[in-house]
């Protein structure tokens, strides 16, 4: 959204004011950086307002939080828009909003220091209330360049910015479409939408892709397209090579779930479930490269059997080893209750007759917290924590060749030592344990023996 001037002329008005720009409804994330400053950064987790206020001392630490985010989001549009008064309305509309979020969280905190009031009761709103502002501003941004563009830009706002009552997630977009006609017309909507649900609840900051979602479903648009700053490929051009990464094309929501379980922002899991249950195919584009259609994601089955990704990420292996858990069943109920209440995403799983280890998406500072806990509740168990990495194999359909015996020689020739590895019956995707210094090394080899020669190997799928 940072570069979203640059779509002007080739995403939003491909040929021109006067071509066939209408029909479309566009749904836009916050500019770069701006739910990092509101919430926390996603990456380091450095505090934003969210955490600031959360945890505030005193008013000075959260209140300079806003100011900056203030600051940033003035920088931002002032490269997007070109006209004065333009920018002014922005200025404006940013300085409204700000202050508006700035006496709600003063009241809050003013209503909380009575003993009746509890703040933790309402950090979630709070939280939804800080992500909203971000989205706003860019579709309202967005919507100005367009109107001074010449086109017949709405800003849609699902917000709820100081709207009256709780409405579901169905009821909030119908109520904001009613009376907005896209074949005339080019609504641009706020990624995140106020709802009784509470979206960030169950999906955190996925909740652009969950609003998306929705409204495709609801419209019953006859395709999905997300926009991003790259092609969805092989594996990264940054590691195997710009020339050696080959783009999908076309797959399914089967390996639309691998890539979210292995961290790839492809779509949100709940997000492909709805496109996928209201029949509408999805559309995975490059902004920057136009004319390329990009990679239908869709429900066919595949043609040939093949290897279409890899892919890996940083993980914690998670084991508990105890004898008596032999025969046990429900044995890990409590480290999956431990793991919940902590807020871990599991991203695979084994387990033998007295040990299980859990592979998970995790900081070592929360995994400290998780082994404490267990320590506590399996007095006479042993439980390690170790940062490992996974790779993984992925394809619509891996039958008949050999991917997980051909992964481990792709690795042992390359000289790595693979601590685990597994394959479900499924066949869609085979996941190898390694040491973390050798993630990098192993996609780049994996991808040479299983992608880049595997245009002999491939099996017609009966």
């Amino acid at each position: 959204m940072s570069r979203v001037h640059e779509l002007r002329d080739t995403l939003f008005l491909p040929h021109g004011v006067s071509g066939d720009i209408y029909g479309r409804i566009f749904v836009v994330s916050a500019f770069g950086g701006i739910t990092n400053l509101l919430l926390e950064h996603k990456k380091t987790g450095e505090s934003g307002v969210y955490a600031r206020f959360a945890n505030a001392d005193n008013d000075h630490g959260w209140h300079e939080a806003l100011n900056t985010v203030t600051t940033e989001m003035q920088a931002a549009h002032a490269v997007v828009l070109d006209h004065p008064a333009d920018i002014a309305q922005a200025d404006a509309f940013v300085s409204e909003r700000i202050e508006g979020a700035r006496n709600c969280l003063i009241d809050l905190q003013r209503l909380c220091s009575y003993g009746h009031f509890r703040l933790a009761e309402h950090m979630l709103q709070i939280r939804e209330l800080l992500s909203g502002l971000g989205e706003a501003h860019s579709a309202f941004v967005t919507t100005l360049m367009l109107q001074r563009a010449g086109v017949s830009a709405r800003f849609v706002d699902l917000s709820g910015w100081r709207d009256q009552g709780e409405v579901s997630l169905a009821e909030r977009i119908k109520g904001a479409m009613e009376g907005v006609d896209p074949a005339q017309e080019m609504p641009i909507v706020t990624g995140y939408a106020q709802c009784a649900e509470g979206l960030m609840r169950e999906y955190d900051r996925g909740y652009s892709e969950v609003t998306f979602s929705r409204l495709a479903a609801l419209i019953g648009a006859r395709e999905a397209i997300i926009h991003k700053e790259f092609h969805l490929s092989s594996a990264d051009p940054n590691l195997v090579g710009v020339g050696v990464a080959r783009k999908l094309g076309h797959t399914n929501y089967d390996v639309a779930d691998q890539m979210s379980n292995m961290g790839m922002e492809a779509i949100h899991p709940k997000a492909a479930k709805t496109l996928r249950q209201a029949d509408v195919p999805l559309r995975v584009v490059n902004c920057f490269d136009p004319d390329d259609p990009g990679t239908l994601i869709d429900d066919r089955p595949a043609e040939y059997a093949a290897v279409e990704m890899i892919t890996g990420l940083d993980i914690i292996a998670l084991e508990v080893f105890e004898q008596d858990m032999v025969g046990v069943k429900g044995y890990d109920a409590t480290i999956l209750e431990v793991l919940t209440r902590h807020d871990v995403r599991i991203v695979s799983k084994t387990s033998n007759a007295n040990t299980i280890t859990h592979y998970l998406d995790a900081s070592l500072k929360i995994m400290r917290r998780v082994e404490k806990d267990l320590a506590k509740a399996y007095s006479g168990a042993e439980v390690s924590a170790r940062p490992l990495a996974m790779a993984s194999i992925i394809g619509r359909d891996l039958r008949g060749l050999s991917v997980l015996t051909r992964g481990l020689q792709a690795l042992a020739g390359a000289d790595m030592a693979c601590l685990g590895a597994s394959q479900g019956p499924r066949n869609v995707d085979v996941q190898f344990i390694l040491e973390r210094e050798d993630l990098k090394p192993a996609i780049k080899a994996l991808h040479h023996d299983l992608i880049e020669g595997q245009k002999q190997r491939l099996k017609k799928v009966a």
